[in-house]
Parts: structure tokens; sequence; C-alpha cells
């Protein structure tokens, strides 16, 4: 039987946290191998990077998703009851919920709510010195996507709401101050959800059928009963919540743009060429770090067993950098797309796999329909300047974002 190499550290801990993305690809490349083994948090696990290890984290049934996050990320991500830690039919069933809301008339439908607050605030910022584009693309998502889900939201809540989200998004991956704050607001998120379920399922609110808040209030499990109202609120906090993240996405788009200005003149040119563009900036630049599971039913996988409750790690942002399935991976390059093979295990950004029936992320379609809007909105809609600022990623800090957040100035609308 083989052995994976082991890393010599007798806990990896503030490794990764010091390293971050770089974590796992720092020793692969030092072991020579796509797989090795650690102790984290005292624990042992097996860490892997590439398409073939996406295909075994991501084979049907063989993880589970319990007991692979540490709480404090666990709470601010997805929360206990939630789909992503159900496994098999459970899971299949409350995944379906989340599919129905991903219609193509479903993903229009929000993507011109959200066409709709990016006009609006350009016209807001074209009174103002400088506009933090991170910040405000947040409080664009988390508006559109209120509106989208059937959740009311008064002008007074917009920025309230927009806050707590982004502090669980930003406090996921962190330990100390930077998670209690995501811990402590999404506390009042979940209060206030709470409240819209219950008024939902009461009629004192009136949504539109098919929506989000309608779906997830009404929704049964196999037993044929309804949803307790702590998770129904759980699951309509993931609709809203990871719309809000796809902000770190628009503001790598600005980044491109600014750091690839060749790439505008094809944007406004050639339509086809968006999702191009916006593809590779979901590879090219990082979202989240990595996937974890333990293991739910035995199996061998390059001559090694894995037995039931094994800790894998798998890396996202290394496996759209592998050089083995991407030629030039640290160079921008939105045309390679056009010769992508479609593969769901060596491009996941957000998870691999099947969409229906694993834990691919539900809101990937979402993710890229908001991009190409926004996308479009800074390149055809807009003009702008970027001012000298802090451009740089911190790869230790996860999740990633500019220094700067993005500064952009003397926004006016285009002619």
């Amino acid at each position: 039987m083989s052995q994976f190499p082991r890393d010599k550290s007798l806990d990896s801990s503030l490794a990764l946290l010091s390293e971050g993305y770089r974590f796992i690809p720092r020793r692969c490349r030092r072991y020579q191998s796509d797989v090795f083994e650690t102790r984290l948090m005292l624990r042992r696990a097996i860490c892997t990077m590439g398409e073939d290890a996406a295909r075994m984290f991501y084979y049907p049934d063989r993880f589970t998703r319990r007991g692979a996050l540490p709480i404090t990320a666990l709470t601010l991500l997805q929360d206990i009851g939630s789909a992503a830690v159900l496994d098999g039919k459970a899971h299949r069933h409350r995944k379906q919920m989340f599919m129905s809301l991903m219609t193509p008339q479903a993903i229009q439908r929000l993507g011109d709510v959200t066409t709709a607050q990016w006009q609006d605030y350009i016209g807001k910022w074209e009174n103002q010195d400088r506009v933090v584009l991170h910040d405000e693309a947040q409080e664009i998502l988390c508006r559109a996507v209120c509106e989208w889900a059937g959740v009311p939201l008064t002008e007074s809540e917009a920025k309230q709401r927009t806050r707590e989200f982004g502090a669980m998004i930003d406090g996921a991956g962190a330990i100390g101050p930077r998670n209690w704050r995501g811990q402590l607001l999404r506390a009042r998120t979940e209060r206030w959800m709470r409240n819209i379920i219950e008024q939902v399922r009461s009629d004192r609110i009136e949504v539109t059928e098919g929506s989000a808040a309608h779906i997830i209030a009404r929704h049964q499990d196999p037993d044929g009963k309804p949803l307790n109202i702590r998770t129904a609120a759980v699951e309509l906090i993931n609709v809203l919540r990871p719309t809000v993240a796809v902000a770190r996405y628009v503001t790598f788009a600005a980044l491109a743009l600014h750091q690839h200005p060749e790439c505008r003149g094809k944007l406004q040119a050639d339509d086809e060429y968006t999702e191009l563009f916006v593809q590779e900036v979901r590879r090219f630049y990082p979202f989240f770090p990595l996937v974890a599971g333990r293991v739910r039913n035995e199996f061998e996988w390059r001559g090694q067993h894995f037995r039931k409750g094994t800790w894998v790690l798998l890396d996202l942002y290394s496996t759209n950098h592998d050089p083995r399935s991407w030629e030039d991976p640290g160079v921008f390059r939105p045309e390679r797309f056009r010769q992508w093979d479609g593969s769901a295990y060596n491009f996941i950004p957000q998870g691999g796999g099947d969409h229906y029936t694993g834990h691919r992320c539900a809101g990937e379609w979402i993710t890229i329909e908001l991009m190409k809007r926004a996308v479009r909105r800074l390149t055809t809609a807009m003009a702008y300047e970027v001012p000298e600022q802090d451009l740089r990623i911190d790869l230790s800090r996860m999740p990633a974002i500019p220094k700067s957040r993005l500064v952009i100035s003397n926004v006016r609308r285009a002619e």
C-alpha cells in the first residue's frame, strides 16, 4: 500500500492561518505530490489539489460536510441544519429546493433587478469624490437579492443588512475579532430572518409565488413536515449571503480591468468575450481557498484506504492554477476559456461535481450572471478613474480582497 508524504510539522494549524491560500500548494511543491498528510488542530488531515483529487472528493455520497469545518467557520458560511451538512437523500431533497430557484427566467429577473440598482448607484457616485467599489457592490447586491427573494428591506435597513452579510463573509476564514464580529452580526440577521419567515407563513407579508422567501417558508422535508423556523431562516440567509459575496468577484473583475486594460476594448466590442473574461476572473483571483469533508463511505484511492471519518481538504485555488490543467496558470488570459473542456473538476472556484446531486454551489450560475452584469456596467455604462492606492492581495488573508477594496473616483455616466 502506498503512503502519502507526511508534513514534518507536529501541527500545521498556525501555518495554515499564516500562509492561507499558499499553504497546500507550497507543500505539494515541497513533497512533489498533489496529496500529503498533515495535522490541523491536532487532528490528522489529508490535503489535496488538482483535477484527479476533485474527482475523488466529489464522488457522490463519499464525503459528509458534518464536522469538516471549524464551528466558527460553519456558522458564518452555512450553519447547522442547512443543506450543506445534510447527506444522501435528505441533502438531495433540500438541494432541489435551492435549484428550483435557478431557472433561466429567475436568474434573468435577478440580473435585471441588479442592473437597475447599478444604474441608481452610478448616478449617486457622480456626486462623490471617491467610491470604495467593494463596499458599494455589496450594498447593490444586498438590495437586489432581497428584492428578488421577496425579503422586505427598507431604505434605512439596507446598510445595516449589508454590514451583517459582509461581516459573515469577511469573518469566515478568520479567528479572533474578525470572526467574533461576524458571529455577533449573524445573530442579528437570524433574528430578522426568523421574523420574515414567520410573517410569510402567517400571510402578514405578501410574497411572490416562486420567490426564495415563498419557496423556503413553504418547503417540506421528505417527512412531509415544514422546516422549523430557525432552519428556514438559515436557508434563506444561505440564498442572500452568498449573493452579497459576489461583490468580491465584482471587485476582482474591476481590478482585472485596471491591470489588463486591453480587455476593456474586447469587452465593449464582443459580448461573448464577457463570459470568457468573467470565467478567467473566477479562475485567476482568490475566492474561498478550500473545501473540506469527512469520509462517509470508505473507499480506496491511489492505493490508500480512506477510513470512515478521515478528514480531507481539497484546495480550490491551487486546482484552478494547476499547470496540468491550465497553460501558464499565473497569466490572466480570458481567451483560454474558448478551449476549456468544460470539466466539472479542473475549474472549481465554487466547488466541483454536479449542481443537483452534490455540494457544488447552487448559485454558481447566479454568480456568473451578476458578474457579467457588473462588467457591462463598468465598461459601457460608466467612466471612472482608479487613483493611486494599495491594490495588493494578501493571500494569507482568507477570504482575500485587495487591500484598498478598490477605490474609484471621478465617476460619470457614459455618453
